[in-house]
């Protein structure tokens, strides 16, 4: 990986995805899972802001961010492996609440963690189905990609 990838960010959204893992499975709230998770050492490396903001805030909208990407799926987001479908959350979040952080490297940023954390073939499918929430929730961005 990169050196921008390995950034702040990046283990903001690797560790924010650990905690919505723990989430889907087990449950609880965002507090909590992420004061279990944030040691002191991880801390100092990632970007604590943003990942309080991802944790809580896609577990908040959960409900909402699932039916703005149901339609999107092949199958029932109930058989999604957790780890899809933590970053299927996670990812919708971002392209919702982060316009700032251009659509590609959040697709980017999900395929790199599923392939580090999903199955086999789970990144293919993390970047097919946030390649088409892109188009619908980024329309500009996404046409002006295309185009230029």
């Amino acid at each position: 990986m990169s050196a921008r990838e390995q950034g702040p960010r990046h283990k903001a959204r690797a560790l924010a995805l650990q905690g919505l893992y723990g989430w889907i499975v087990g449950g609880g709230d965002a507090a909590s899972i992420g004061a279990h998770l944030l040691t002191p050492e991880q801390s100092a490396r990632l970007d604590i802001g943003y990942f309080h903001d991802l944790l809580g805030g896609t577990i908040a909208r959960a409900d909402t961010l699932r039916a703005g990407f149901q339609g999107l799926l092949d199958r029932p987001v109930a058989v999604l492996s957790p780890v899809e479908h933590a970053l299927l959350l996670l990812g919708s979040y971002e392209l919702v609440h982060h316009p700032e952080v251009p659509y590609r490297v959040v697709i980017n940023e999900a395929v790199e963690l599923a392939k580090s954390f999903g199955g086999t073939d789970g990144h293919k499918y993390v970047n097919g189905v946030l390649d088409k929430a892109a188009g619908v929730l980024r329309p500009v961005e996404v046409q002006a990609k295309a185009r230029g």
